[in-house]
């Protein structure tokens, strides 16, 4: 599958390299490696070069010949830096997608957001005029808002906390679009932490898909969805909004008297399949990319990786 997703891609990877000076490493084995240290939980560049130096198996994925020297783990993160682009991470999510063909719904959706913790501590999060050098100030009684402090490790990440009761800690939002068949994802991006970023990014992404689909889509959610706007304007969007009712909501009967109200509801769970499985096998409970540029880029690429762990695994039980 990864050969087929490449061989598509080659025309993409062409202009990632000059063709003068000496050459450095292709960006097929960039990110066949990227993909194996997301598969592997493996932690960091320096352990993966190590792995590559003596594990068969993950020289044979990558390409090396048995006797081929491993790259120097700074090289490696140098040249990965080049492919640390947002176009490039849905080109590559856009193929892997391409293979689930049958595998998908095409007409029943979920959406949801999870955290992700930032790589910066709370003491870098200083208020924006203060001037003096060096960290570890006390914070002890001083109100910390996002719109007076900022991040000195992380300006891009925000203080934020999902529910009431939680520790506020500087993160990021990561939002998936799951089909409701297979629990595949449809769709990623990163944004921000705000209190709209889930619901914005929702209505971004159901409106990507449906200027691919040509019938009435239907999309699952929370009862944090359950507002006037964002049902209002996914009904304008021609997207049947199947979001879990509060008291003084959006939602009426007009929606929730249909069985596929309470069907879409049933299937809420397998959007929370992908953000486990991102946080405990992936690298994206506290991410170690500054910025939101890069947050994004290594969400979308590992959400592609986890399609591709899951999609040979339909095959074989559909066969």
């Amino acid at each position: 599958m990864v050969d087929a997703v490449l061989a598509g891609m080659s025309k993409d990877f062409d202009g990632l390299y000059s063709q003068m000076g000496r050459p450095s490493i292709a960006p097929e084995r960039l990110l066949r490696a990227l993909l194996l240290q997301v598969f592997y939980s493996v932690r960091s560049e320096r352990l993966l070069m190590e792995q590559l130096n003596y594990n068969l198996l993950f020289r044979w994925f990558v390409g090396l010949a048995i006797d081929d020297p491993v790259w120097n783990h700074a090289v490696f993160s140098k040249n990965r830096d080049r492919l640390l682009n947002q176009d490039l991470a849905q080109t590559f999510f856009a193929h892997v997608k391409a293979q689930a063909t049958g595998l998908m719904s095409d007409e029943h959706f979920t959406v949801d957001g999870t955290l992700i913790e930032a790589w910066a501590g709370q003491k870098s999060f200083r208020r924006k005029d203060d001037d003096e050098a060096g960290g570890g100030g006390d914070f002890h009684g001083e109100l910390l808002r996002n719109q007076t402090h900022a991040s000195s490790t992380d300006p891009e990440a925000r203080l934020y906390k999902k529910s009431a009761g939680q520790e506020a800690k500087l993160s990021y939002l990561g939002h998936t679009l799951v089909e409701n068949r297979n629990g595949l994802i449809a769709a990623a991006m990163t944004t921000q932490a705000d209190g709209r970023a889930e619901r914005d990014a929702a209505l971004l992404m159901l409106h990507e898909l449906t200027r691919e689909q040509s019938g009435r889509i239907t999309a699952g959610a929370d009862k944090a969805y359950d507002t006037r706007d964002f049902v209002n304007t996914v009904r304008e969007l021609g997207v049947t909004p199947h979001v879990a009712r509060r008291q003084n909501g959006a939602i009426d009967e007009r929606t929730s008297r249909h069985p596929g109200y309470a069907i879409s509801l049933s299937k809420r769970w397998l959007v929370e399949k992908p953000f486990g499985w991102l946080k405990q096998i992936g690298s994206l409970k506290k991410v170690k990319l500054r910025g939101l540029a890069k947050v994004d880029w290594l969400f979308v690429f590992s959400c592609a990786a986890f399609n591709l762990i899951r999609i040979p695994k339909l095959r074989a039980q559909s066969a």
